[in-house]
């Protein structure tokens, strides 16, 4: 197919290093033959400064244990056992630092436990999805007896959570060691099942294409060498070697750790196959400015000078301030302190009140442009409360966020005019029908607020999206919102599922709360502000 022929941009080419990345190793074998052990034995090698450990699932419990092998040395990183969790303890081993100039190895145990969760978690979707589509058809409600089929994209949802993590372990600058289980299977020949059984490695099955060793121990003190990406040893592809005398810090050595790179070199894709399809052009915007690696002495004015650079981003200002937390982490926000016009807050809680100005301002832009407009009276009222908040809150000024300064400005906000809606005199409008009055107006607004956001919840924790929840009793327009009386009573009857969901979570205390709301209940968000914190609170 035809297409540019002229180089869009410039480039220089360069000559290879010759170093190898640092290894991510994956080490399997059934229940009871070592894989731990060889673990913990090989944090104390002397290639690696400080090796750190990640316990998941831990049904068999052997992170503290095994800290008495002879030459262990290593330490746990402690998580709550959620998915967001595990991935933020990863992202803290990678911002350790060198210890004694060497690289940090990173201990997984075990890949399969936390694959065995994300397949649990999509379970619970799918049961989810069709207990809604039950009510939804008026028919029986599936029980935990009746089977539930798990549809694709749920699959390919699990399988994304997979990837983040992987991605995550590509970018930790030392060796990475994952730890996982096979089972003896049936082998298959052209999809027909045979006699003969072969082993395979209970994770996601690219696992194995993704590391750059795989040793799988057989028995205690018996390690096969199955596949390895390495010009440090001399293995045909293809070919399985029996390791003897097996340890984490000879494999080290054999891969060539001495002499590799200080981080690992990945060419990550970016997917846009959607714009190609529609015959558009490709435009990549510009990088969000990556915010500088925090100093151990970062200042709440840094912080806040900070956030305010990110508000500032030309194209996508919400996308920076994630990346600004992402970039700091959250823990390290919330111990500095800002001064904005919003008050005294954490640097955290700036860039959330950040996110929900951002967010509150693009509802309102929607809300003008799906209205077309407003009446005169109508304009006024929302003019009066846009100046109450200006008031309150400092919004619109330029002043940069810092001690003592307003919060950052909007950068999407358009610039004031003067021009306001024709007047229109009583005598031209209907005597008849009772003007509301801008207190009730106000109040209108809250209420459908309050009940917008208990509806997000109620759609976040059943597994659906806001659109689909809503359904029922949406208008024949997409986009509308349903009638505030409609709307109440839609999500009042929904509670007990969600009610229902939680305790099966865990979430006792918040599941009473729920039971006990108002209706409508005006501080749902900040009920749920444990689990949700991008929830835009009613004041």
């Amino acid at each position: 197919m035809a297409g540019i022929t002229a180089p869009q941009r410039t480039r220089k080419s360069r000559k290879p290093t010759g170093k190898p990345n640092p290894p991510i190793i994956l080490l399997t074998g059934p229940e009871k033959t070592g894989k731990s052990y060889e673990a913990a034995r090989g944090s104390g090698s002397d290639l690696v400064g400080m090796t750190y450990w990640i316990e998941i699932g831990g049904t068999e419990g052997t992170a503290d244990y095994y800290g008495r092998v002879p030459g262990a040395d290593y330490e746990i990183v402690p998580h709550d056992g959620s998915y967001q969790d595990i991935l933020d303890a990863i992202r803290w081993v990678n911002h350790q630092p060198r210890a004694d100039d060497k690289p940090n190895m990173l201990v997984i145990d075990s890949m399969t436990s936390l694959w065995d969760m994300l397949s649990d978690e999509i379970a619970m979707y799918a049961r989810n999805r069709a207990i809604r589509k039950a009510q939804r058809n008026r028919s029986r409600v599936p029980s935990l007896d009746d089977p539930v089929v798990i549809d694709s994209d749920l699959w390919n949802r699990a399988k994304d959570r997979w990837g983040e993590v992987l991605w995550l372990l590509r970018r930790h600058q030392g060796p990475c060691l994952l730890l996982a289980r096979t089972e003896i299977v049936t082998a298959f020949e052209n999809d027909k099942p045979t006699r003969n059984t072969t082993r395979k490695v209970k994770a996601e099955k690219n696992l194995t294409a993704a590391v750059d060793a795989i040793v799988d121990l057989h028995a205690v003190g018996e390690a096969w060498l199955t596949g390895v990406r390495s010009l440090h040893m001399e293995i045909k592809p293809g070919e399985t070697q029996r390791f003897s005398d097996f340890t984490v810090d000879a494999l080290l050595r054999r891969l060539g750790l001495q002499d590799a790179a200080e981080s690992r070199f990945a060419s990550e894709l970016r997917p846009d196959a959607d714009l190609r399809e529609h015959g558009q052009q490709i435009q990549h915007p510009a990088p969000h400015p990556a915010p500088a690696r925090p100093a151990p002495s970062l200042t709440g004015e840094q912080a806040a000078k900070l956030i305010r650079d990110a508000l500032m981003h030309p194209t996508d200002p919400e996308n920076a301030l994630r990346d600004l937390r992402e970039e700091h982490g959250r823990r390290t926000l919330a111990a500095l302190t800002t001064d904005t016009g919003w008050g005294v807050m954490s640097a955290d809680d700036l860039i959330t009140k950040s996110l929900d100005h951002l967010k509150a301002k693009a509802e309102e832009a929607q809300a003008g442009i799906a209205g077309g407009g407003q009446s005169g009276e109508q304009q006024d009222v929302t003019d009066q409360e846009g100046d109450q908040e200006d008031e309150s809150t400092g919004r619109g000024q330029t002043e940069p966020v810092g001690e003592g300064a307003p919060p950052p400005p909007d950068p999407e906000a358009e610039p004031p005019t003067t021009e306001r809606p024709e007047d229109v005199s009583e005598a031209e409008e209907p005597q008849d029908i009772p003007r509301p009055r801008p207190t009730q107006v106000k109040k209108h607004n809250k209420v459908m607020t309050v009940l917008l956001t208990e509806a997000e919840i109620q759609a976040r924790i059943l597994g659906v999206s806001m659109q689909e929840h809503l359904e029922p009793i949406s208008g024949p327009d997409e986009g509308t919102p349903p009638p505030m009386t409609k709307l109440r009573t839609y999500v009042i009857e929904h509670r007990p599922v969600v009610i229902g969901l939680l305790d099966e979570r865990g979430e006792r205390d918040l599941a009473n709360a729920y039971r006990l709301a108002g209706k409508p209940e005006l501080k749902i968000a900040e009920m749920f502000a444990t689990l949700y914190t991008d929830l835009a609170t009613v004041g």
